[in-house]
């Protein structure tokens, strides 16, 4: 089986149809990211030549943030934001020379909604927010897929630690350690309510999510 097999079948089975997994074909791809190639299609795009050096269970839980961003509907668009505030502005240039107030009052309400949607796009606290759910969904779709609690939280966390290690940009690094400071305390957090269940809080072992 190959790899890009092996990960459509980490697919939930709601998704199989209409989410598909390809390898990279761009120059320099980034490891793992999203397209959107239909109304209703997504395709998963993995630059194998990096991913395959990655350990096993941590591709796992990269893949299964991808599939998170997707439930979360946070997957990244063509660049149309841009293509609108143009047209936008260039209408209501046009319709302030020609005076027309509802057409105007049209226009600069496109601008003003292309204009906020590229802010959201563009707000790094909001990419961070919207990767930390993402994770969160990756545990659960490990959980899913049988790991164990420790386990997923244990796979996502090393992972995150290699590809900080592997990253030169100190802007991109900074996000994945973000993205690891949220998981610590996720996982602690977790711990907490397992130990709440059990009864005891030393019946949970403690475990490290960094690898």
């Amino acid at each position: 089986m190959s790899e890009l097999q092996r990960l459509k079948g980490l697919l939930p089975p709601e998704m199989q149809s209409w989410v598909f997994v390809e390898s990279a074909a761009a120059v320099d791809p980034p490891l793992i990211t999203l397209e959107e190639i239909g109304r209703d299609e997504v395709e998963i795009q993995v630059d194998l030549d990096e991913w395959d050096a990655l350990a096993l269970d941590h591709r796992n839980l990269l893949f299964w943030h991808e599939v998170g961003r997707i439930q979360n509907d946070t997957i990244p668009r063509d660049g149309w934001e841009m293509a609108a505030l143009a047209i936008g502005l260039g209408g209501a240039i046009g319709e302030l020379w020609v005076q027309d107030g509802l057409l105007l009052l049209m226009a600069l309400g496109l601008s003003g909604f292309a204009g906020y949607r590229l802010y959201l796009k563009n707000n790094s606290e909001k990419r961070l927010q919207d990767a930390i759910s993402a994770d969160e969904r990756a545990i659960d779709l490990a959980c899913r897929f049988g790991y164990s609690v420790p386990n997923a939280y244990r796979s996502l966390g090393g992972a995150l630690k290699e590809l900080v290690e592997k990253t030169r940009k100190k802007r991109r690094r900074s996000y994945y350690e973000d993205r690891l400071e949220a998981l610590r305390k996720s996982a602690s957090k977790a711990r907490a309510e397992m130990a709440q269940q059990e009864g005891s809080r030393s019946s949970v072992t403690s475990e490290n999510v960094y690898g």
